[in-house]
């Protein structure tokens, strides 16, 4: 696991221009983006063509390229790398979806405990959808979504990042999970 204060420095180094702390940084953080990444192509179709490692390399160079300066720490650089993999993931679905010309209909397996199971690129539209509308609502419990579900974040390292308790995270999460269930549910999925 890479440890909170490197990370923090080479963020402070890039933010100064070192341009060596790019990749001093991605072989400090690579073994645990490519977890994140594995999480995200686990729900993904079995036919996909990004592979976790072609994932993490382009999500990493989008987030160093538009981000990098506001990237301050450990726990805000793998929520942002969590956000930007999701973000490739749901350009790869769109892309995807153009070039079937299928139809339109959208079904998601979303259990209780927030197991997604997104086997099309359909679903992982069907999941961004409803984490936007939850975003409109509520932005804290979609952050909080985006932390624990995607970047696999604890909910003390969530509490820490958004400066609110452990209790008050928990119950956000859970009120967050039980309305993405609903929504999406609520969309025949």
């Amino acid at each position: 696991m890479a440890e909170a204060g490197q990370v923090t420095i080479l963020l402070r180094q890039l933010r100064e221009g070192n341009r060596g702390a790019r990749a001093e940084l991605f072989d400090l953080v690579y073994v645990e983006l490519r977890g994140i990444a594995r999480r995200y192509m686990r729900a993904e179709r079995g036919n996909h063509t990004l592979q976790p490692t072609a994932l993490v390399n382009e999500a990493y160079m989008r987030l160093i390229a538009h981000q990098a300066p506001d990237l301050v720490d450990r726990q805000h650089f793998f929520a942002a790398s969590a956000q930007t993999m999701r973000r490739v993931l749901l350009d790869y679905a769109r892309a995807y979806r153009a070039k079937k010309r299928g139809g339109l209909v959208t079904r998601v397996a979303l259990e209780p405990t927030l197991v997604a199971t997104l086997g099309d690129s359909e679903e992982v539209i069907a999941l961004d959808t409803a984490l936007t509308r939850l975003a409109v609502m509520d932005p804290r419990q979609s952050q909080i979504v985006e932390l624990r579900f995607f970047a696999g974040l604890t909910e003390e390292e969530i509490a820490e990042l958004l400066s609110l308790s452990t209790r008050t995270v928990r119950r956000e999460w859970q009120v967050a999970k039980a309305w993405l269930y609903a929504e999406l549910k609520g969309n025949d999925c």
